[in-house]
């Protein structure tokens, strides 16, 4: 392989300068207000950030979404068959604690906003992992997050009804504060002309199976994916933050799972924080989520102060 093949990417890249310039010609529909409401918590997200960063991913999106419905009408047309909406569908991946649940729902505002892409639905993985009794009862309590800790049929099926164009379908819901699945509770997906699939595994392979054949991955699904990408060593610091304001905020409430580190001392907390991350969450991110980056459309990388500084997109 020669020099110059060596530097051979699938990837276009753009730095932050450049790729804000396109974002000159867009309004910016985002005020204060919106911000507050969609922001995670440690997210620093303010609005430049938004305006050159996601108002040219929500314009990009919202172009390759177009050319996907023109491609399905031209087909049908082609084929003499009926021409029922088909919905795009979104994968986002990345670390916990890296921001990529604040990055999928400013992505849904943002896209509710362009011409052609009013009903976009989020939906995340939280709500297809197994209740906390049947991890108990598989040994899994301490590995929640990990690939085998998801009902991967039952989510493969939800994504599958729906990109197939179903009337309705339905996810179960999961609650942070409890920590567990709600029973009974789910979320009624109905015809949405985008569907945005969050969470740390939607963009892991097909496994294969005790006959040799793969089977099918939820990013078969996708028409576009984003993987929010950073060094592993920022997103500890981040993991640690969020752990010490979530201990003065939702670990407070008497409900909450994690009521027991309401008390911890703050050289406790970040012990205890440390050592979750090290044991679970760093080693999920590394053997399980991380290995995934580069099947993605699209990396948003970002730098310690959250921001995001380069962009690599997947040449078409």
């Amino acid at each position: 392989m020669s020099q110059a093949d060596s530097h051979v990417t699938p990837f276009m890249e753009l730095d932050r300068a450049a790729w804000a310039r396109l974002a000159n010609q867009l309004e910016q529909p985002f005020n204060y207000d919106d911000l507050a409401r969609i922001r995670g918590l440690g997210d620093q997200l303010d609005l430049a950030e938004v305006r050159e960063v996601y108002l040219p991913l929500s314009r990009l999106l919202s172009l390759y979404i177009d050319n996907a419905r023109q491609l399905h009408a031209d087909t049908s047309a082609f084929l003499d068959a009926s021409n029922s909406r088909v919905p795009f569908v979104i994968g986002v991946a990345g670390s916990v604690a890296v921001g990529k649940s604040t990055t999928a729902r400013l992505l849904q505002e943002m896209l509710r906003r362009w011409p052609g892409s009013p009903n976009v639905e989020l939906v995340t993985t939280d709500g297809f992992l197994y209740p906390n009794a049947e991890l108990e009862r598989r040994g899994l309590m301490q590995r929640k997050g990990f690939p085998e800790s998801y009902d991967r049929r039952k989510l493969l099926r939800f994504v599958s009804e729906v990109k197939s164009g179903a009337e309705e379908v339905r996810a179960p819901q999961y609650s942070h504060l409890v920590y567990d699945i709600v029973p009974g509770a789910e979320t009624v997906v109905r015809r949405p002309d985008v569907l945005i699939v969050e969470g740390l595994n939607v963009l892991a392979p097909a496994r294969v199976r005790a006959d040799g054949k793969s089977g099918l991955a939820l990013s078969d699904f996708f028409d576009f994916s984003i993987y929010v990408d950073t060094k592993t060593s920022y997103i500890e610091q981040w993991y640690i933050q969020r752990f010490k304001s979530l201990q003065k905020g939702a670990f407070a409430d008497p409900d909450s799972y994690f009521h027991r580190y309401a008390s911890l001392s703050d050289e406790e907390a970040v012990e205890t924080a440390t050592r979750i991350w090290r044991t679970i969450n760093q080693p999920n991110l590394e053997h399980n989520v991380l290995p995934t980056r580069g099947r993605a459309t699209l990396v948003l990388t970002k730098e310690i102060d959250h921001s995001v500084r380069r962009i690599l997109l997947r040449k078409t």
